[in-house]
């Protein structure tokens, strides 16, 4: 198992009308195989969330939630104290917001591949229902761990050695209206740093920017193309940052010229390592769109082959139907006759 559990306080939080309740627990909970499986779930659940947003703690905003952490790894400060305290400040945050909220506050110190991490995640309650032996039904309570939107990850060895890189903290952004970010930028006193989907955004256009200089064929393009997609992929499923020499690498290989000093020399705005959005990068490999009640899905490689796009007429036509889809539209003309 490559996570490990040095530390766990649960809390309950509970917000239905204007005040915010909080049951606190007395003490740490002892860390053994169950806490251990139950924090790399957390783990790989926070690193599967899309649309993630950076930050670092902020120095004007005078954060009681960064004073008490560094008093806790200061040993000044118990662990089971710095929640407590952090858990007041959630209390006074969420009290200034009109959404109800209610669910298990979650704090973890652990170690993943050598990095220190402080999670801090509310999870909301789940009803599952099943049916007993008497043929009876049966009810229970449990963590919806998929469906978390309440959670931020603080890189403790990131804050030491890149204090001033502003994203040694994640948090998701959550559901659009309920001002998500904005609620745990408050409670965590952060101001936002770097941008996922721009700094993707700005990797895409450098890559195919390169891409379209160098002689490559269209396969050579579209094998390279799904390298970079597959390595920012593996980057986004292990929480890590995209580095650009590794990029290079990758699309250089065939080349004398490096794509780290094509970047460079057209000026693109690209940081040398940055967080991956994946629903960004994915449009490398694969065109898709929705609207008016069609959804039209495409790998890239087949542009031009089996799927032509003609701009006068505003069409697709798409050659070799997928058989499922094919089977359907068989099915729904043989009953129209």
């Amino acid at each position: 198992m490559s996570i490990e559990v040095n530390k766990l306080v649960v809390h309950y939080v509970d917000k239905q009308d204007e005040d915010t309740q909080i049951h606190l627990r007395e003490d740490e909970m002892q860390v053994n195989d169950r806490v251990n499986v139950f924090i790399e779930q957390l783990h790989h659940a926070y690193n599967g969330k899309p649309g993630k947003g950076y930050c670092a703690f902020s120095g004007d905003k005078n954060s009681k939630v960064s004073a008490a952490m560094q008093s806790y790894r200061n040993n000044e400060l118990g662990f089971w104290h710095m929640t407590q305290q952090a858990t007041e400040v959630l209390k006074e945050e969420l009290n200034k917001y009109a959404f109800s909220e209610t669910g298990y506050l979650v704090f973890c110190h652990y170690q993943y591949i050598a990095t220190d991490y402080i999670l801090i995640a509310l999870i909301n309650i789940k009803e599952h229902y099943s049916i007993t032996s008497e043929l009876d039904l049966s009810a229970s309570r449990h963590l919806d761990i998929s469906r978390m939107q309440l959670a931020a990850r603080i890189d403790l060895t990131g804050w030491d050695v890149q204090a001033d890189d502003a994203r040694y903290i994640s948090f998701i952004k959550g559901r659009a209206g309920r001002k998500v970010a904005d609620f745990f930028l408050d409670f965590l006193g952060c101001e936002e740093g770097i941008d996922p989907k721009q700094q993707s955004q700005v990797m895409l256009s450098a890559v195919e920017g390169y891409l379209s200089e160098q002689q490559f064929d269209k396969q050579e393009k579209d094998d390279l193309r799904k390298e970079v997609f597959d390595y920012c992929n593996d980057c986004v499923a292990s929480g890590e940052d995209a580095n650009v020499e590794a990029l290079s690498d990758t699309l250089s290989k065939s080349s004398d010229a490096p794509f780290e000093t094509f970047y460079k020399e057209q000026g693109y705005e690209l940081e040398e390592s940055f967080p991956v959005d994946k629903k960004t990068v994915s449009t490398m490999v694969k065109f898709s769109g929705l609207g008016g009640g069609v959804s039209v899905g495409f790998e890239r490689k087949h542009l031009g082959e089996r799927v032509m796009y003609d701009a006068q007429s505003d069409t697709l036509t798409i050659k070799g139907i997928p058989p499922n889809l094919k089977d359907q539209l068989q099915r729904f003309y043989e009953q129209d006759e």
